[in-house]
């Protein structure tokens, strides 16, 4: 792992494969650690120079204040950008799960010429906040229980990564793999305030940007190749909203994985590399 400039500020990134490859990159969502290592193993594998890297105030990245983040949903799609420029060999594949999927789709629309083909992992075409009346919410029994739980301990790391393996039970995601990630993403936190270690486990960053202007309309603007991925059971951003982006970008693919909730489960993640590489 190590930084990149890219639009003045420093990218935490993670690199797989031999350099010279077509470029896929990974935007975090928040962390890099929400794309699996045998995911991006096996991507590499496949013949791709695999980048996977840190949004703004998360992991390696630069962070200064989560509770008030100086800059925009834009500005992080211009991070992508920037990024793919950095980092060379032309316009690259850009694939965003969960916030970065959102961070994906405004890159793809404002930055066209920087990237090549696009996958879109359990996101929505909408934020924050309420989605649209024809685009299923947030289950609200779900997140009643997952909100109503007290903070940990943010300077405990066992505390951490048990809220995060609790929380992935309550999703319908893998309680011992969000354990050991909560451990990963704790030890690469640059502190133990509160504020930063949300922004790290949690995302919470997000709900504090300024997402307009709004994108969905401009979803058929879209001309590269576009894979969709949604959980079946994904209760946090439910599968309707995958199936309206698929249904709003020209020619996209949408791939319902039948076990998965929010996160890529390791079953999963063979299907999904295949998906990945059949794209570009």
């Amino acid at each position: 792992m190590t930084t990149v400039n890219a639009n003045e500020i420093a990218l935490g990134i993670e690199s797989f494969g031999d350099d010279d490859a077509p470029l896929v990159l990974l935007a975090g969502g928040t962390t890099m650690l929400s794309w699996p290592d045998a995911l991006c193993e096996r991507l590499a594998a496949g013949g791709r120079r695999v980048v996977r890297y840190d949004l703004r105030d998360s992991g390696e990245s630069t962070t200064a204040d989560p509770e008030a983040p100086a800059y925009t949903l834009r500005g992080l799609a211009a991070d992508a950008a920037a990024l793919a420029d950095a980092l060379g060999g032309g316009p690259a594949y850009l694939a965003g799960i969960g916030v970065g999927g959102m961070v994906a789709q405004v890159a793809v629309l404002d930055h066209p010429g920087a990237f090549s083909a696009l996958t879109l992992v359990g996101t929505r075409a909408v934020a924050p906040g309420p989605p649209d009346d024809d685009l299923p919410d947030h289950d609200q029994a779900t997140m009643s229980r997952l909100f109503a739980r007290p903070m940990p301990d943010w300077t405990d790391r066992e505390a951490v990564a048990e809220f995060a393996a609790a929380g992935a039970e309550i999703l319908g995601d893998d309680p011992v793999a969000a354990r050991a990630i909560a451990a990963r993403i704790w030890d690469r936190t640059p502190g133990t305030a509160p504020p930063i270690q949300m922004a790290n486990q949690m995302g919470m960053v997000f709900s504090r940007l300024d997402c307009r202007p709004r994108w969905r309309e401009r979803l058929p603007e879209i001309e590269v190749p576009t894979l969709v991925v949604h959980g079946r059971r994904n209760r946090f951003f439910p599968v309707g909203n995958g199936e309206a982006i698929a249904r709003e970008i020209p020619g996209a693919r949408l791939l319902v994985l039948k076990e998965a909730a929010t996160a890529i489960p390791d079953a999963a993640v063979g299907e999904v590399t295949e998906a990945m590489l059949t794209l570009g």
